[in-house]
């Protein structure tokens, strides 16, 4: 069989190809069981797994699976890729060993891709659309400049688009809380899809950024207080721990006066070390969620509350805390005498002058040996180019989420800053 024709039935498989050969598996299996041999107690789950592709020899079926990551660059094109990992077992392991880190490869695949750090040299480009009416907002992986103008005005998703997470804000009586998800109908911390959350303080000036999971291999210190338990004990499922990390915070300095020009703010990434911007350094890198979400969904699919949630456990951990963490800021604008305004070069990748504008680059020590061309590398940025709607570069040592919801924090009303 062709190569063209071995991509085509791996596309075909969702419309009933791989339920067809599953069947016949079942069909076998209960044939068996009227001969005079003992079968070996193997679980259903096992059967499902294995199918007639599971059978493909080691260096074909590497060679397959190496030749669609190659070829399907971007999105809706790489769910082919996710669909070799969900052929079989054997399939799925070899997919995860081939798939690279984004910062690796450039290229988002798994649902953990969100979690890694972006590339290094060139950033990955995303936007965000905000939604007025259900107080949400939706990250995208798209939006070339080509599109600018059409996406302003019609406020329609391109095909080759793809939704990365969607944040929810929800107002309390003294702070404001944007919760992240990777569907749009379910933001429930007793859900799979539940990734973390953005909580603000009174004045809406200092934001503290929650992870659901810890970043990389960092210890764990529990905590098991009766105050921090969110569950009935006789609730608890070991899978999926209930926690929230915090692993950045965003603070805005005070302009009441107004005299000081656009908003200043800075981050300190408490998870990020300093040394990851470093010759050699290394930022955390989670390989998996630690529920094996990889295992059962995926970027190329949307699943239901109904069949993904389930309860978490119920003690309470705190996340890391790096000795010397990566600070950021924003870069400083200039004043333009002929527009009469503050002015950032955004490489024609924002178009609409607004206070929300910004680009985040490293704020270091000389003591850091830090490069003067790292330090001036814009590590994420983020700016208006259309009603509700806004683009998004992050790069090294960001992931996905931890950008998105660093530009969150800018939505929230901050009168005593700007």
């Amino acid at each position: 069989m062709s190569f063209k024709g071995i991509v085509q039935e791996l596309r075909e498989m969702r419309d009933g190809i791989g339920s067809i050969s599953r069947r016949g598996i079942e069909g076998r299996h209960w044939r068996n069981r009227t001969r005079s041999h003992i079968a070996p107690d193997v679980a259903s789950s096992e059967l499902i797994d294995q199918g007639q592709w599971a059978n493909l020899p080691p260096e074909l079926l590497l060679d397959i699976i190496h030749r669609v990551e190659e070829s399907q660059t971007s999105w809706p094109a790489r769910t082919v890729v996710v669909y070799c990992a969900s052929v079989c077992k054997s399939w799925r392991d070899i997919t995860k060993e081939i798939v690279k880190t984004p910062e690796e490869c450039g290229r988002l695949t798994f649902p953990i891709s969100l979690k890694q750090p972006g590339p290094r040299d060139s950033p990955i480009q995303c936007y965000i659309r905000r939604d007025r009416a259900s107080s949400t907002h939706r990250l995208y992986f798209g939006l070339t400049p080509y599109i600018f103008k059409k996406k302003s005005r019609l406020f329609a998703e391109d095909e080759n688009d793809k939704l990365l997470l969607v944040a929810k804000k929800i107002r309390k009586a003294t702070s404001t809380e944007f919760a992240i998800s990777l569907v749009p109908d379910d933001f429930s911390r007793a859900s799979s899809t539940y990734v973390g959350k953005l909580r603000s303080n009174f004045l809406g000036t200092k934001f503290t950024i929650y992870d659901s999971q810890v970043p990389g291999d960092a210890p764990l210190q529990t905590n098991n207080t009766r105050s921090s338990q969110r569950f009935q004990k006789k609730q608890v499922s070991p899978k999926l721990p209930a926690c929230s990390y915090s692993i950045a915070t965003v603070s805005y300095e005070l302009n009441v006066l107004r005299t000081r020009g656009p908003r200043r703010m800075n981050c300190i990434m408490h998870s990020i070390p300093i040394s990851s911007i470093q010759q050699g350094g290394k930022a955390p890198t989670p390989k998996s969620f630690p529920y094996s979400f990889d295992d059962n969904h995926s970027l190329s699919h949307s699943v239901t509350a109904k069949d993904s949630s389930f309860l978490r456990s119920a003690s309470s951990l705190s996340g890391p805390v790096c000795v010397d963490p990566l600070m950021l800021k924003n870069k400083a604008s200039r004043w333009h005498e002929q527009l009469q305004c503050w002015c950032l070069n955004f490489k024609g990748r924002v178009t609409v002058a607004s206070v929300k504008n910004f680009q985040l680059v490293a704020s270091v020590e000389p003591s850091h040996n830090v490069s003067v061309a790292e330090q001036d590398r814009v590590i994420l940025q983020f700016g208006k180019i259309g009603k509700d709607i806004f683009t998004m570069d992050y790069r090294y040592p960001l992931s996905a989420y931890q950008a998105f919801a660093i530009c969150l924090s800018s939505f929230d009303t901050k009168p005593a800053c700007e």
